[in-house]
């Protein structure tokens, strides 16, 4: 009798949802003083969760849930069991505990597998594409999303008479896994999942955790999913438990039965993520498919510097004393993702098409276009521009899984300072006399001190629109060049050549 072959996998976190139900009669008759003392600590509890007080990385977060099932989710991702262990019986010890009840949990573990690359299980193989070597890290450790709501259920793969997907080949249980992924790369940007292998951990064989800003985005999905053959003949799911994300601070106004703002009062959820927050998306296992969310990859993000807001503010009134318009963080109406890549442009634009087709169905799209340098040396851009923060970092998502991304065009290090001059669109007549005149200020900019490399980028598809990045050795190397007279009559011809005001600046 022919064995069938499992797939390899790799395992990374643990996750824990804990599902926990109040006691309303003992919490209405308890002394004022007593409640007051539950709502600290379980506030004190569930911030340093978020915090990642007990761990050096992974995630928490908690929900509150509809219905009778549960009225809290605390979900926790760890590097091991037993830091679960602790944070479970950690919650023990606080005087919340005492008016819950756990009704539920599930353990699991995220994977990658297979299904995903054989390649990555070879012998002695290793991962040369930085963006499928981003992908496995995302889902292996990944970040639970900001989105406002989520839905967990536990699935199983379906063994019967007439269908049993362990009596399927490998290619064949690929082949449906494909065409599910398919379904999930449709919601980028509304619903975003984390799933995770379970089998010997519970009582099914994955946990599935949706997570998006609009509910009935995840009731579409999982009603598409329905109708696809890996769900119909193999599909068997457990029960769902819907919840709606609010921050740790909140926790006594979701007791006292008031309306519960998602976002903390003063300083949001104020959860970390441990050291893996660059790049992350989530995609799908042998559940959906790759339904993904990420973080900026290259967009203003220089070396390892993180400015706060109030640096940026400073920046931006720095930059408008010496002429030049910064916008707001991220820009004044866009939130941009800028990745480069060492592929052929061609081949680059290629997919980015197809990644563009996908965007251009949600209203918060703005534009993708690949960009060619103009140096010899000049890597290839994909700039991909939305209306929102989260939109953006699911589209880094799958822009990270384009072929031969690299960092920061010709630079690696991590002392460095970038900007990013964007929207340059010039006028048709212009067109020769904006690019002589760049070519004047790169050899201004190649004597300056602190200066490494500065190109010129050009729209594969509109040779009109452009955009400038440069590499600087500190912020204050840029600002000389700002404050300088070459940039002062830069700015006054541009003036006259280009169509529209260049918007914004990223700053690094």
């Amino acid at each position: 009798m022919e064995r069938r072959r499992p797939p390899q996998t790799e395992e990374g976190w643990y996750v824990f949802h804990d599902f926990r139900a109040i006691d309303w009669d003992a919490w209405r008759d308890a002394p004022e003083r007593r409640r007051q003392q539950a709502i600290e600590e379980g506030i004190e509890y569930l911030s340093a969760c978020e915090r990642l007080e007990d761990a050096a990385e992974g995630d928490s977060a908690t929900y509150g849930i509809l219905g009778h099932k549960a009225d809290l989710m605390f979900l926790h991702l760890r590097p091991s069991p037993a830091d679960l262990d602790v944070l479970e019986r950690r919650f023990e010890h606080t005087a919340l505990a005492e008016f819950t009840e756990q009704v539920d949990s599930y353990v699991s573990v995220t994977e990658v597998s297979g299904y995903m690359s054989e390649e990555y299980f070879e012998e002695d193989s290793e991962v040369e594409d930085t963006g499928m070597a981003q992908y496995i890290e995302s889902r292996l450790k990944p970040e639970i999303p900001d989105y406002e709501y989520a839905n967990f259920y536990p699935m199983d793969k379906r063994r019967d008479e007439e269908w049993n997907w362990y009596d399927l080949s490998f290619e064949e249980r690929a082949e449906y896994m494909s065409g599910h992924g398919e379904i999930g790369k449709q919601y980028a940007g509304r619903v975003t999942q984390i799933i995770s292998g379970s089998i010997g951990l519970d009582d099914f064989e994955w946990g599935v955790t949706l997570f998006g800003d609009d509910p009935t985005d995840i009731k579409e999905l999982l009603y598409e999913m329905r109708f696809d053959p890996s769900s119909s003949r193999f599909g068997e799911f457990g029960r769902f438990l819907f919840g709606r994300r609010f921050a740790p601070e909140n926790l006594g106004a979701y007791l006292a039965g008031e309306f519960v703002p998602q976002e903390a009062a003063s300083s949001g959820h104020g959860h970390g993520h441990g050291e893996t927050g660059d790049g992350h998306h989530h995609g799908g296992s042998e559940g959906h498919g790759d339904s993904n969310e990420g973080s900026h990859h290259g967009a203003g993000h220089g070396g390892g510097d993180d400015h706060g807001d109030e640096d940026d503010a400073s920046i931006r009134e720095e930059l408008e004393d010496v002429g030049v318009y910064a916008g707001q963080p991220h820009g004044e109406d866009v939130h941009a993702v800028v990745l480069y890549s060492e592929a052929d442009p061609e081949d680059l634009f290629e997919e980015v098409e197809g990644l563009r087709s996908n965007f251009d169905h949600y209203d918060t799209h703005v534009k993708t276009a690949v960009y060619e340098g103009s140096s010899d040396d000049a890597e290839t851009a994909v700039v991909s521009l939305w209306e929102t923060e989260r939109a953006a970092s699911t589209a880094a998502g799958f822009l990270s899984d384009l072929p031969e991304i690299v960092r920061q065009a010709g630079d690696d290090e991590s002392d460095s300072w970038g900007t990013m001059g964007m929207f340059y669109t010039v006028k048709d007549e212009y067109h020769g006399d904006f690019v002589d005149t760049f070519g004047d200020v790169a050899g201004v900019l190649a004597d300056m001190d602190g200066h490494r490399k500065t190109d010129l980028l050009v729209n594969r598809e509109n040779e009109l629109d452009m955009f400038i990045a440069s590499r600087w050795d500190s912020r204050e190397d840029a600002m000389e060049f700002f404050r300088s007279d070459a940039f002062s009559e830069t700015v006054e011809f541009g003036r006259d050549v280009l169509a529209d005001r260049p918007r914004h600046v990223f700053l690094a």
